[in-house]
């Protein structure tokens, strides 16, 4: 049986993993080493890349500033997640204001420190993107469009960092990053379609706030159509190896996500939506290893 002290010691230790979001740190770190793996540096023999010191530092200098940046996103939106997500909010609460501030300083301390083992454009690429991260938590995601596409930018800066650390410049890597781009643009509309009451309440300037839910529909439309694009171009003009199974259950999942987005009018409706779009990203981490099965028994 746990202490009532082990047991405290143990809900503060969730209520900080709820906060920082741990899982989606961890997909994030597995889709930084499966694009270097498969995509950025399919020429280097796999130890040379699972073991390459440099890397294991921005990866992890990844994931001290993407958790930094959920303790200030979440100190900015306490008020609003109280009412767009009251369990959550309440377990995330255990942890003091000032223990979450606490925590942020000394990740993204830690986050430039692992940085310079890299090299100083890191220091500089790292300061900036944590700037970045806390410039979009207080000013512009309230603002409609703006705050939806820096919030795109920020997610996919990670995978910026370890692009500029192998120099691969092949078109192929554009392309997967725009379908990418737009299927988390897709998922940031989604979430304010989610939040409209918190928003609301907390006077937040959203696209479904501002120029209402059918033009919101409308833009989702829109994205999910342009997110043909980079499909086609994957199946029909680059080597994506078993992959192209992803990228047609994409379309299947995305003209199920219009059908539903049309039908949809209450909360419950914007979540299921969410976790179409949750679901297409992390099957895209993981559809990683279908571009070729066998590169672990090659590359070893």
């Amino acid at each position: 049986m746990l202490s009532r002290q082990q047991k405290h010691i143990l809900l503060k230790f969730f209520s900080m993993f709820s906060v920082i979001r741990g899982y989606n740190i961890l997909v994030i770190v597995i889709a930084q080493y499966l694009t270097s793996i498969y995509i950025l540096a399919p020429n280097i023999p796999l130890k040379g890349v699972v073991f390459d010191v440099n890397l294991f530092m921005l990866v992890l200098a990844s994931a001290a500033t993407i958790a930094g940046g959920y303790i200030i996103n979440s100190f900015y939106d306490s008020e609003k997640d109280l009412i767009n997500r009251p369990i959550k909010s309440k377990l995330d609460r255990l942890v003091s204001q000032n223990t979450k501030l606490s925590f942020y300083f000394v990740l993204n301390f830690l986050a430039v420190i692992m940085a310079s083992y890299v090299s100083f454009k890191a220091v500089v690429f790292f300061s900036l993107y944590i700037f970045g991260i806390w410039f979009y938590s207080h000013k512009l995601k309230r603002l409609p469009f703006i705050g939806n596409l820096t919030s795109a930018t920020l997610t996919i800066t990670p995978f910026f960092a370890i692009f500029m650390y192998y120099k691969n410049y092949e078109t192929v890597i554009f392309v997967h990053a725009t379908y990418l781009f737009l299927i988390i643009s897709m998922r940031e509309l989604t979430k304010d379609l989610e939040n409209i009451k918190g928003d609301l309440a907390q006077n937040y300037h959203t696209i479904p706030i501002t120029y209402g839910e059918k033009a919101s529909k409308i833009m989702l439309t829109t994205l999910a159509v342009l997110t043909l694009v980079p499909t086609y171009l994957l199946l029909f003009r680059f080597q994506i190896g078993h992959m192209y199974i992803f990228f047609y259950l994409g379309i299947v999942l995305l003209v199920l996500f219009l059908v539903i987005l049309w039908r949809s009018k209450t909360k419950i409706h914007y979540l299921i939506l969410h976790n179409i779009l949750k679901f297409i990203l992390l099957a895209g981490v993981f559809s990683i290893l279908l571009i070729d099965v066998s590169v672990i028994l090659n590359r070893i």
